[in-house]
């Protein structure tokens, strides 16, 4: 870094600091304005945006619903959060930490309120009973994974993706340290595939689901365009991994759901039924 910094004895706030999300990033939680959020007929509200943690809880959906489980029928609806629609009442009522993504479950009226990513996931598992193996052994795998991605990601997105991406200026510090991180994520995980077909063992689980929007998604050049600076190809079982994902059509789906950004052909910004995919492009 070309200026040193020296930081004072008590931090306070000034807007504008900088990068993407400047505008509406502040210190406090919260509501910042009444906004109701549209409900659908299904039980299942999600309110969500197509970004890594919200493409974990569609292709969720879209699996339940591939099995032929109608009762796993839902509406989406987009949180532009760049706007700040996750500041709205609405949206805080499900998820007091204003993140994506939220779910309501409409439960017969009496009304079960989900959010964090992880959490949506082993909700909707334990309520179907799908993707999360009743074997205890490979039920702690499965949970073993699961929590890692959810530990181990924000220093892929908010570290190595913030720095690289999405502040307002590079320094090679920070970019160092999460690239060095985020590398040595992706062989924690090349080392695990190396003998196993799925991230848990044998069968695909939510594990899977809750890693792939991330780190298959950064092997496959979907990411920050980091693929070249992190050089992916390394990680040829990630990559096997990842390419036996994207040959499943429920992947596909979900992954454009909430999506609001890209061609035009793969964006869904809501979806209500599996005919709001008939003009959509279903490619990765």
């Amino acid at each position: 870094m070309s200026d040193k910094y020296t930081p004072p004895k008590v931090w306070t706030f000034s807007e504008g600091n900088g990068g993407e999300f400047a505008n509406i990033n502040r210190p406090t939680a919260g509501s910042r304005e009444e906004k109701k959020l549209p409900q659908g007929e299904h039980q299942f509200q999600l309110y969500s945006l197509g970004t890594p943690n919200g493409v974990k809880v569609t292709i969720m959906f879209e699996e339940l619903l591939e099995l032929g489980i109608k009762e796993a029928e839902y509406d989406a609806y987009l949180i532009n959060i760049g706007e700040g629609d996750q500041f709205g009442s609405g949206f805080v009522d499900i998820n007091p930490n204003s993140k994506i993504p939220a779910l309501l479950d409409k439960n017969h009226g009496e009304e079960i309120r989900v959010f964090e990513s992880g959490s949506i996931l082993v909700y909707l598992a334990e309520k179907f009973g799908k993707f999360l193996p009743k074997d205890p052994i490979k039920r702690a795998q499965t949970f073993n994974w699961l929590f890692w991605q959810m530990g181990s990601a924000p220093y892929l997105g908010g570290g190595f993706g913030h720095f690289y991406a999405y502040a307002p200026e590079k320094f090679e510090y920070p970019i160092d340290r999460f690239a060095m991180e985020t590398k040595r994520q992706l062989d924690v995980l090349d080392k695990q595939l190396a003998s196993n077909k799925y991230i848990a063992g044998d069968e695909y689980t939510i594990a899977d689901m809750a890693i792939f929007p991330w780190y298959g998604a950064l092997v496959k050049g979907k990411l920050y365009d980091a693929a070249e600076f992190l050089s992916v190809h390394e990680y040829k079982n990630v990559i096997r991994w990842a390419d036996e994902l994207i040959k499943r059509p429920a992947v596909l789906r979900g992954r454009v759901v909430n999506r609001a950004w890209g061609d035009e052909d793969q964006q869904l910004h809501e979806r209500h039924s599996s005919a709001d995919f008939e003009k959509i492009k279903l490619e990765y």
